[in-house]
């Protein structure tokens, strides 16, 4: 199955289930993909066919060489999401949950798992799964409207689609056991001030300016924002020793790759770099990536 035919059956597929749609931009290098939550009627909630088509999107995502960024985004106006559906989980048994579990987390090991920069474009209300959504990304642009919390405790629940350990990352064990143990809701104003939004932005604008943004990062070398990822997040809670030998392997894999001699001969020719890693992507797509 070659790029164009993999794409339609993905949009299909998405079209076929409603409750997501995936969307590309063209950027001055490669494309920006982004992912849309539009499920607008349940603001978002997360049912099981919906994760079921976030998992596939966000894995074929990741093998898609043309793809150098991507935003999940919403298309409902009160809300980025609410987190699980418990209208569909009232209805389940205790057993049902624990075979659903799985279901939530392929999808956000598929989110987390990307190898592009992911940014969230969050307005309105991000609660519980849809705050984690918003977490299990690089960067979160979000509006005045914005609404975060994880209240999964005044359901009875733990937060469970890497919350506690997100939030922490983002915010500090203090503040983010305060967070989750009263399960409060944390404005937009608030939660820039804490590191909890990256980016604040007036009310309407968080897909424009998080596309915008994506756009920025689409001009630079896809080898080394690849690998600046990496070192981020695994680097993440090592000693300082342990993460700068996570630093150095992310270095070397750029020092070595033609994208580093493609962009110093750019800059000494005072000319935009034709990243080498970008380039052939006629006909290339998820098949090539992945062998599947």
């Amino acid at each position: 199955m070659n790029r164009a035919s993999f794409e339609a059956a993905l949009v299909g597929y998405c079209a076929a289930v409603g409750t997501v749609q995936l969307e590309r931009h063209q950027a001055q290098a490669g494309e920006i993909a982004e992912v849309v939550l539009n499920r607008p009627e349940a603001m978002n909630a997360l049912d099981t066919a919906t994760l079921q088509v976030l998992a596939l999107t966000f894995a074929a995502l990741r093998t898609d060489p043309g793809v150098v960024a991507v935003v999940l985004s919403s298309a409902s106006e009160r809300a980025f999401c609410v987190g699980a559906d418990l209208k569909e989980r009232a209805r389940m048994s205790d057993a049902q949950i624990m075979e659903q579990r799985p279901v939530f987390r392929a999808a956000f090991g598929a989110l987390l798992a990307l190898p592009q920069p992911a940014i969230a474009a969050v307005h309105g209300f991000a609660l519980g799964g849809g705050c984690e959504l918003a977490l299990s990304c690089d960067v979160i642009v979000a509006d005045g409207t914005a609404v975060l919390g994880l209240p999964e405790a005044s359901v009875g629940l733990v937060p469970g689609c890497g919350g506690t350990q997100l939030m922490a990352r983002r915010v500090g064990p203090g503040r983010a056991a305060e967070l989750i143990f009263t399960g409060r809701r944390v404005q937009a104003g608030e939660a820039a001030s804490i590191g909890l939004i990256d980016v604040l932005v007036p009310e309407e604008s968080a897909r424009e300016r998080a596309i915008e943004l994506a756009g920025q990062i689409a001009v630079n070398s896809p080898v080394a924002v690849r690998a600046a990822k990496q070192a981020l997040r695994n680097g993440s809670g090592l000693g300082l020793v342990s993460a700068l030998d996570v630093e150095d392997a992310a270095w070397r894999t750029a020092a070595v790759s033609a994208d580093r001699r493609e962009g110093i001969a750019a800059f000494a020719e005072k000319r935009a770099p034709a990243w080498p890693s970008l380039a052939g992507l006629a006909g290339s797509g998820p098949e090539e990536a992945s062998g599947v």
